[in-house]
């Protein structure tokens, strides 16, 4: 969902370019496009890293609870599986923020597509805390588990509401 907002972004960007109307923010426009590639490229790239990690955390909860090596093997699967969540809601936050400046500069007559692409964003952000709550919630050490859920809460938190500030601003202009 992050990448096709950021694909989204991208494609009002591309069909913003080159265009007498947006010519005093164009060079703000390719910087969007170049940081929207970055983005899109990396997201997918986490989906495979979020993959891989869930297959060791599966194998995990097959360990009998009394081997000795349960807390500890289950501590770093879960740690390890909050890795690639966290990082896909900050490269959303990254993707939310250039949607609203997307908002701002691209042509008008795709302002739908960046509404279409916060809400995208919007969601895989939500789902990405997800994944990380679920495994945060087994978590022994309680330290680390507040870091990884207190970042987790910010981005929510600031992400979400300029998400729905941008969807609702484009709603207001197609109503």
């Amino acid at each position: 969902m992050g990448a096709l907002g950021t694909a989204l972004c991208s494609m009002v960007g591309n069909l913003t370019v080159g265009r007498k109307k947006y010519a005093n923010v164009e060079a703000d426009v390719y910087t969007i496009l170049e940081k929207t590639k970055v983005l899109q490229a990396r997201l997918l790239e986490l989906v495979d890293e979020d993959a891989k990690a869930f297959e060791p955390l599966s194998k995990a909860y097959a360990i009998p609870k009394d081997d000795p090596k349960y807390t500890e093997t289950m501590e770093n699967v879960l740690r390890t599986a909050c890795v690639a969540p966290l990082e896909m809601m900050r490269c959303c936050c990254d993707a939310i923020d250039l949607l609203a400046e997307m908002l701002q500069k691209g042509s008008v007559t795709l302002v739908s597509d960046v509404g279409v692409g916060a809400v995208c964003c919007k969601a895989a952000l939500i789902g990405a805390s997800m994944n990380i709550f679920i495994n945060t919630k087994s978590l022994s050490d309680k330290g680390n588990t507040a870091s990884i859920e207190n970042e987790a809460d910010a981005m929510l938190g600031k992400y979400c509401a300029l998400a729905d500030e941008i969807s609702n601003s484009v709603m207001k202009r197609l109503r």
